[in-house]
């Protein structure tokens, strides 16, 4: 008897062995919400932004030569370490530019390439190779770019009341305060000028005291400095010595002595006069207000500052950007005054949000098309199956997105929708076989459902597979898309597999929990009868004529190719634009104006 049961199992195959053991045990049940907990948890978890994360690393490297022709820069310096860079495994390309006593080198790197990794490679091949470096060539600085070092959020301070060099003062407090919130990256200050120390001599009083300009550049040069001349232990402490101090106030310069006369000390105040203001201007920005202005306060080309934040490789876009608006709320009134307005002139993190909620909108909309279908193809009891299947499903995938490092962007979630016409076909399947079985049996019982899904387990699995193996191919794809578009084979294969686990485990247990009486079986036999007829009958009157009547049949295969092939010249014609991505509809467009060169900055302000 043993060996019946034994033999019974085996022959049950891996489908009706997952059934048998899920069917009516409390365990599914209990299964289903800790795989619908775990989805939500992972819905909220995982970072949401526009795009896939891509990692292209690209390093730059800044050398200065000082006093060295751009020729001299290019042949003796920048050359070289461009054939040293070519050798790092994984480079791809490296550009250069040299100018008079400097240049630069960037180092891309291939896709996938990890950016750590990427630096200390650069940093182990120009350290062993020092010794080419000519006398007067300073030690090269490697500066490493990725993409998300591109800001997420843009903040412009504008006022009517404050030039830009008290602007940028505010922009760069600001900017600390604003950097301290968690899983931001690089910020800067764009526009406005900085403030420094003037000194503006006077010509005839230079000639009268004998006191040149290269002799106050000395004077003050030296003097601006701070250097560690040793240490002292004193009551069993030991304390650093420093000698001279940095500027804090115009006083420090003018008190400066540049020279001595007739026994005289003669002091910066004496020939130069000296105050702190912001530099000279050698760019601008203004800041204007639009027709779709939502603020009753207009901006009219008032002076202005940008700041600039990007996010942390694989932190939450949105949730960064959310912070970082909460935050300059907070400071307002404390640390930004009334007087100064703060306009969000770049938000990528509300991009991502309404783009990631627009998908999830189709997601939810997708779903509910489906559950539709089946409700009028099979009826309401397996369209509630149907229902709580899916959301199991594609909660579960984007957890496995999280588990992966992946995000929540418009390619996973394309995937998903993609995937969700996929994904009922397993508990569609099951659910009609077993529908089948009870009706060939006239009677409803657990054995048949469990030797229904065995009946149509193998050939399930099989067809799972296949859609796998056509949608893997798509993730060995080089280049910058194949990481970019790999969530789709990626999240569109564990949603399939998770659908195929679901369909073993929990369609047959939610079936057994909304079981129809046998006569709504019978009718929904019926009713499919009814609609085959009628399909048959139709498929009948119009196919059967293609190969029995010729004029039909050739005239369908005329027009199939003229079809094909009017289709295919809309590649050629460009009647239909060929794009790798579809149109998106920005918030931001750029405007560049290539002036004549020498043109004075007010003419191109004014332009």
């Amino acid at each position: 008897m043993s060996d019946n049961i034994k033999n019974d199992e085996v022959d049950l195959g891996i489908a009706g062995k997952l059934t048998k053991a899920f069917i009516t045990s409390p365990l599914s049940i209990i299964l289903f919400f800790a795989m619908l907990g775990a989805g939500i948890i992972g819905l909220i978890s995982t970072p949401r932004q526009e795009d896939p994360q891509i990692s292209v690393p690209m390093i730059d490297l800044f050398v200065e030569y000082p006093g060295a022709s751009s020729d001299e820069v290019a042949n003796i310096v920048i050359k070289p370490l461009e054939r040293l860079m070519s050798h790092i495994l994984g480079v791809k390309h490296v550009y250069s530019v040299s100018d008079k006593g400097q240049g630069i080198i960037t180092v891309e790197f291939d896709v996938g390439q990890e950016m750590n990794a990427s630096i200390i490679k650069v940093r182990d091949k120009m350290l062993a190779n020092l010794d080419f470096m000519p006398p007067g060539v300073r030690s090269p600085l490697i500066k490493p770019k990725e993409i998300d070092d591109v800001p997420i959020i843009n903040l412009t301070l504008w006022s009517k009341s404050l030039d830009d060099g008290q602007l940028r003062s505010l922009g760069l407090e600001l900017l600390q305060q604003l950097e301290k919130i968690k899983d931001t990256n690089n910020g800067f200050v764009v526009g406005g000028r900085k403030e420094i120390f003037h000194i503006d001599a006077y010509p005839g009083r230079l000639a009268g005291y004998g006191v040149s300009i290269q002799q106050i550049a000395g004077t003050v040069g030296s003097a601006n400095v701070s250097d560690h001349t040793g240490d002292i232990e004193l009551n069993g402490y030991k304390m650093e010595v420093y000698s001279g101090d940095f500027f804090k106030k115009v006083e420090d310069i003018e008190n400066l002595v540049v020279s001595v006369k007739d026994g005289m000390p003669i002091y910066v105040r004496d020939v130069a006069d000296v105050y702190y203001a912001p530099e000279e201007t050698d760019h601008m920005v203004n800041y204007y207000t639009g027709k779709a202005n939502k603020t009753n306060i207009k901006a009219t080309g008032e002076q202005a500052v940008t700041i600039a934040i990007a996010k942390k490789f694989g932190s939450n876009g949105v949730a960064v950007a959310e912070n970082i608006l909460a935050r300059v709320e907070e400071l307002k009134g404390r640390l930004i005054p009334d007087n100064v307005e703060v306009s969000v002139t770049r938000n990528y993190g509300k991009s991502a949000k309404d783009k990631v909620n627009a998908l999830l909108k189709k997601l939810f909309i997708a779903t509910g098309a489906v559950t539709l279908l089946v409700w009028f193809a099979l009826g309401w009891r397996p369209a509630v199956v149907v229902t709580l299947v899916i959301p199991v499903v594609l909660l579960m995938t984007i957890f496995a997105a999280w588990i992966l490092g992946m995000t929540i962007d418009r390619v996973s979630l394309f995937a998903l929708i993609f995937s969700i016409g996929i994904l009922v076909d397993d508990a569609i399947v099951v659910t009609e076989n077993i529908y089948r079985r009870w009706l060939i049996d006239n009677k409803i019982t657990i054995g048949t459902a469990i030797d229904a899904v065995r009946e149509v387990g193998n050939p399930t699995i099989l067809a799972t597979f296949t859609v796998v193996a056509a949608l893997v191919p798509m993730a060995a794809v080089s280049g910058m898309m194949g990481p970019y578009m790999a969530p789709i084979p990626v999240l569109g294969s564990v949603a399939m597999m998770i659908s195929l686990f679901a369909a073993f485990v929990f369609t047959p247990y939610f079936i057994m929990k909304f079981v129809p009486p046998l006569g709504v079986l019978h009718k929904m036999h019926e009713k499919e009868e009814k609609e085959s007829k009628i399909l048959y009958a139709f498929f009948h009157s119009t196919i059967s004529k293609l190969f029995h009547i010729k004029a039909y049949g050739w005239g369908f295969l005329i027009a199939l190719f003229i079809a094909f092939f009017m289709s295919m010249s809309m590649f050629y014609t460009t009647t239909v634009p060929v794009k790798m991505l579809p149109l998106d509809n920005k918030s931001e467009f750029g405007v560049v104006l290539d002036m004549a060169d020498g043109t004075a900055l007010a003419n191109t302000a004014s332009t």
